[in-house]
């Protein structure tokens, strides 16, 4: 399932993804059950193959249980719901977690069930516009340097994610998390809010 803000992804507005209750309301909106499997993110590249409500520690997740929510929490890495048929991925896309494969890996685990990924959409997260980074990172990402609104030096994280998923629609929302409005960021304001990224299949 891909769909846009308000459904896919929630902002600021519209709830906090470490708040059972938001969660509920959440998925009332949408119409999906009131139990996830919901990632705690470590920054890495573990990816879960689920088949029931369950919290994990990681940053990747694939199910091919109708009904089942998958979600990951972000406050400025990427959210990435990746649409396959008969299943569905989401990761947690930071610096680390893409430099470490997680997109590719939550892509070759769907291929590997039989889902190879066909869709994706991108949450709000920061843009090159907002992220500052050092060496570590651009020698990480050679290929996706860019520079912020203030002249250092930055990483497109869709130029990024993108390169993951090659042969793959992939959509953005748009917007950046640190100098947009509506939505947490942890650079802007080291707030404990996340988005939710929410991927299921209907």
């Amino acid at each position: 399932m891909i769909v846009r803000p308000g459904a896919a992804f929630t902002g600021a507005a519209d709830g906090d993804m470490n708040d059972p209750l938001d969660r509920a309301a959440v998925a009332a909106h949408l119409g999906i059950a009131a139990e996830w499997t919901l990632l705690t993110q470590v920054h890495g590249a573990d990816v879960h193959v689920v088949d029931s409500p369950i919290r994990l520690d990681g940053d990747g997740v694939v199910t091919a249980v109708r009904g089942l929510p998958c979600a990951v929490r972000t406050a400025d890495c990427v959210g990435v719901v990746i649409d396959g048929p008969g299943a569905v991925g989401v990761a947690h896309a930071g610096w680390r977690g893409a430099r470490d494969g997680v997109v590719e890996r939550v892509a070759e685990v769907m291929v590997d069930a039989g889902a190879p990924p066909t869709r994706a959409l991108l949450g709000p997260f920061i843009g090159p516009c907002c992220f500052e980074v050092g060496p570590e990172v651009v020698s990480a990402f050679p290929n996706a340097v860019a520079e912020t609104t203030w002249g250092t030096t930055s990483v497109d994280l869709e130029r990024v994610v993108r390169a993951a998923l090659p042969g793959v629609e992939v959509e953005a929302v748009g917007g950046c998390t640190r100098c947009g409005d509506g939505w947490y960021s942890h650079r802007r304001d080291r707030t404990e809010h996340r988005l939710g990224a929410i991927g299921w299949v209907p």
